[in-house]
């Protein structure tokens, strides 16, 4: 079976929202894109190089595939993570999408739950998911998510998506690594 993990960028106090850039997801007004950018330095590309390359598939929920689709095939050369991304297979849950462009991607039809339950029986490795706040948790709610990678920055942001919000299965998780980098990132890896 494959195993499914879930990297996402967190605030302190839990919030997953827009970390990348200023006008990244401005929906129900959030006003604090791009928080995650001051803290990016050499050892925290490395870290996320490392774990992208373990990934095989790629599974994202639509807005996040949107950011990504509108970004990473315009990585330039030598950039690993973006040819990562780009040559890997990509899985896009969503109910408003009607076709899916980027290079190697594939809209999952109907219950996502039981498409993603399908794709971790199948064969191949690791199936990684980033971003994609509503998806997880559906993931999460239905207990599909194998290993989370949380790489929490040193913010407070006070609003915003949650990563474990309501409908969270309680459930107790071992630490799988860690580390820190000179910004104040800490990287933590727990898997049930």
């Amino acid at each position: 079976m494959r195993k499914l993990m879930v990297t996402t960028f967190l605030s302190l106090d839990g919030v997953m929202r827009a970390p990348g850039g200023p006008d990244e997801d401005r929906d129900g007004g959030f006003e604090h894109g791009g928080w995650s950018a001051p803290h990016f330095d050499e050892r925290l590309m490395k870290v996320m190089e490392t774990l992208i390359e373990r990934g095989e598939a790629l599974l994202l929920g639509r807005r996040t595939y949107e950011i990504f689709a509108g970004s990473w095939p315009n990585a330039k050369p030598g950039d690993a993570i973006g040819a990562k991304l780009n040559s890997m297979p990509k899985y896009v849950a969503s109910r408003t999408l009607d076709k899916v462009t980027w290079q190697n991607s594939t809209l999952l039809t109907g219950a996502v739950p039981e498409a993603v339950a399908e794709l971790k029986r199948g064969e191949g490795g690791e199936i990684q998911v980033r971003g994609s706040g509503a998806l997880v948790q559906t993931l999460v709610e239905r207990d599909l998510v194998d290993e989370f990678h949380l790489v929490v920055c040193p913010v407070l942001l006070g609003s915003g998506k949650r990563l474990f919000g309501d409908g969270t299965i309680p459930a107790g998780l071992e630490l799988v690594g860690s580390t820190a980098t000179g910004t104040g990132v800490v990287g933590a890896g727990a898997a049930g």
